[in-house]
């Protein structure tokens, strides 16, 4: 072999191995068990960073629950223990209650990139909490509350809590407390199945997606209506993480964020219309709140999470700043 031939061989060896090393790799980890069709669709949001990403930055899944509880995940991320976290935010509200935008918003991901209600949070999100708020997924998804036993109503055709055991986690303590009037149980949704199947509790909020992926429609039997709430699922980065990336890596990891939070939109609001529709063919029965009964319950949802967020701002030392502007951005109506 001749050596200008051999020197090249060199060079085309030394290359690759600078490029393998070169690539930046990200740990991760997802709140709910891969069954669930929040965390599937986190899943792909990695596969497609990973295939555009292939030589510059890829994501490594170390797992969900079973690995880091997903109560503490947050606090993983702000502390380094791993890079990337897909949760909901309702599991960090404590030190950045501006998540609850979300909550109460009546719009999505779409609406909200387009205005700057996204970066607005993701800078608060910095400043508060040391991570980087990458995107909102899943987005525009409403919850129901959902029942084994037949609901009631009071006297003016409010829902009526009495004899309901109603599950809770932090997104819904408000509501339920303050408006419903009631005193929930605390679950998380590993521990839910189990509950209804031994009666523990008879009630509960979820999603208008993955009730079956959960395999709670064994026992649930209503659907409340009016939905209420909205999904605030996405994925935070830490920091020093974030800031340690080429630019290269982040702009591959921003795009394909914000790609994903516009397809998962759209994608979710077909599959809720679907799921819903294929939860009553099975035999679940809607109980609807008319009237001004249901434009009751749909408020004070609403309104007990915008107070709720209100009340936990003014304990942090920025108090009410970007208060009036979050409810402009994440409300198109």
């Amino acid at each position: 072999m001749n050596k200008p031939l051999i020197a090249s061989l060199g060079l085309a060896a030394l290359v690759a191995s600078g490029q393998t090393l070169a690539v930046e790799r990200i740990t991760a980890v997802h709140a709910f068990p891969p069954s669930l069709i929040y965390t599937q669709s986190f899943l792909e949001f990695v596969d497609k960073v990973n295939e555009r990403g292939e030589g510059v930055v890829q994501i490594n899944v170390r797992g969900g629950p079973e690995v880091i509880g997903l109560s503490e995940q947050p606090d993983a991320v702000r502390n380094g223990v791993v890079d990337m976290a897909y949760t909901a935010a309702s599991f960090y509200a404590g030190t950045v209650p501006e998540r609850d935008a979300m909550v109460a918003s009546n719009t999505n991901a779409i609406y909200a990139r387009e205005n700057g209600g996204i970066d607005l949070l993701n800078q608060i999100h910095q400043d508060k909490m040391g991570v980087y708020y990458l995107g909102w997924f899943d987005s525009g998804v409403s919850y129901n509350l959902y029942t084994i036993n037949e609901p009631r109503l009071d006297s003016e055709g409010n829902l009526s809590v009495s004899g309901m055991t109603l599950r809770s986690n932090p997104v819904y303590d408000a509501f339920f407390q303050d408006y419903l009037g009631a005193q929930p149980i605390s679950l998380p949704t590993t521990d839910v199945y189990s509950a209804l199947e031994r009666n523990v509790v008879n009630a509960t909020g979820w999603t208008q997606i993955g009730l079956k992926d959960l395999n709670w429609d064994r026992f649930l039997n209503y659907r409340i209506d009016p939905d209420f709430f909205s999904t605030d699922m996405g994925v935070i980065v830490n920091l020093d993480s974030w800031n340690g990336l080429s630019e290269e890596a982040r702009e591959i990891l921003q795009e394909v964020a914000i790609e994903h939070e516009r397809a998962s939109t759209e994608r979710f609001e077909v599959l809720a219309e679907e799921q819903q529709a294929e939860l009553e063919a099975d035999g679940m029965q809607v109980f609807r709140l008319e009237g001004e009964a249901g434009e009751r319950f749909s408020e004070a949802a609403r309104e007990a999470t915008w107070e709720r967020m209100r009340r936990q701002m003014e304990r942090h030392p920025m108090g009410l700043e970007h208060y009036d502007e979050l409810i402009e951005k994440f409300n198109d109506l």
